[in-house]
């Protein structure tokens, strides 16, 4: 098998897929596959749903694309495998992180009494819209 994919190589059908579209175009977009692998290990704060839902969108058309393609490109088709795949699981994290509970178990039980404290102390401040307390209000008079 290596000698077969040795001769093919070195063959004029080899040097003209290496220097064809066929092949630079995937080469080039390995760069969205390889910074979503990246991203893997980043905090879940930073990660925008949206853009991570679209680029997963547009690596599955692509896939469906280099599939159709004739002849078929499988480099461009593991390109966009690998960027689907790790664009989805980016999208997990996210949802987990906001929509799951997954940032009130990182963060810890202060965190969310915290959030309430604020929650409650600006509801307070539009129910007075002075700035001052009840029990300020009496003690003035």
């Amino acid at each position: 098998m290596a000698s077969n994919l040795l001769n093919w190589l070195r063959s004029p059908a080899g040097r003209q897929y290496f220097f064809s579209t066929h092949f630079w175009g995937p080469v080039a977009n390995w760069g969205l596959p390889l910074a979503a692998l990246s991203d893997l290990r980043k905090d879940e704060e930073v990660i925008s749903g949206t853009m991570t839902t679209a680029l997963a969108c547009y690596s599955m058309v692509f896939m469906r694309f280099a599939w159709r393609v004739q002849p078929r490109n499988y480099l461009l088709f593991a390109c966009h495998a690998t960027n689907a795949t790790a664009q989805i699981v980016q999208d997990a994290r996210f949802v987990n992180y906001w929509h799951f509970g997954g940032r009130e178990k990182k963060e810890g039980p202060t965190a969310a009494v915290d959030d309430v404290k604020v929650k409650l102390s600006e509801a307070a401040q539009q129910a007075q819209p002075d700035g001052k307390s009840t029990i300020e209000k009496i003690s003035s008079k």
